[in-house]
């Protein structure tokens, strides 16, 4: 695809996620998953166009095995958090901000050193991780039938990524077995979901060297200060009323919670 036809298909995902509204069919629907990786970039200059926000960081997607049956993909995939879309534990959002909101139940990590090129492991990734915490992502069903769209075009637009909200950091997660920790979703203070950090790829770390890995063959990389949001340890829970109250607990990370107004 040439660069014409990603500022195109990228300006109407952009237009759609600002607005809060479905994402329109795409005169230029990537075919591949380059392409998706490639529109997704020129949706981020479309945003710091729109907006003045800059990259706070990134999300993985699809992490676990139930998210990739759900999603019918065979692997993750990794979308890009803006600042102006990261928000403080108990912040009250309108509802009207969101297009069929989800809530996710995250294990985030704090980068603390840029990371190099060569190939990390779940083993050594843990050198360049700063602090753990709690966290929301709030994704959305912006296309309704999101299987018929195909992943490129997911991964054009972050992979479902709408906003998220952090708890307080942990400086000293390297005292808790992060596959061991159990999550769950409360919606309304009921229960909705639970699972554990093992969901994720097996242990949040082969996450992040996944990322780390995948970032450098793009020819990027993480850097200190950036957030990284390594995947929903329980299945997404859709909200299905207008407003409501969603807090998230992981044990030895604390709980974080977000209202919908």
């Amino acid at each position: 695809m040439d660069d014409a036809a990603l500022a195109r298909s990228a300006a109407l995902i952009g237009a759609a996620r600002l607005s809060a509204s479905p994402v329109p069919d795409l005169p230029d629907q990537p075919a591949y998953i380059e392409h998706g990786y490639a529109m997704q970039a020129a949706l981020h200059r479309y945003f710091r166009d729109q907006t003045g926000s800059t990259l706070a960081g990134w999300k993985i997607g699809a992490t676990t095995a139930s998210m990739q049956d759900y999603l019918g993909v065979d692997g993750p995939a990794y979308g890009r958090v803006m600042a102006k879309n990261v928000h403080s534990n108990g912040t009250a959002l309108a509802a009207s901000d969101f297009c069929n909101p989800g809530i996710e139940c995250e294990i985030g990590m704090r980068i603390d050193s840029n990371a190099g090129y060569a190939p990390y492991t779940s083993d050594t990734i843990g050198d360049i991780v700063g602090s753990v915490f709690p966290a929301i992502e709030i994704v959305e069903n912006r296309y309704g039938d999101f299987l018929a769209r195909g992943t490129p075009t997911l991964i054009a637009d972050d992979f479902f990524h709408k906003a998220c909200v952090l708890g307080d950091e942990s400086p000293d997660w390297q005292n808790i077995d992060l596959a061991a920790v159990a999550g769950r979703t409360l919606i309304g203070g009921d229960e909705k979901g639970s699972g554990t950090g093992a969901e994720v790829l097996g242990h949040p770390f082969e996450a992040l060297a996944w990322l780390a890995n995948t970032l450098a063959e793009h020819g990027k990389r993480l850097t200190a200060g950036q957030i990284v949001l390594t995947g929903s340890v329980a299945p997404v829970i859709w909200i299905e009323n207008e407003t409501a109250k969603a807090e998230i607990a992981l044990d030895g990370l604390g709980r974080v919670s977000v209202e919908l107004t």
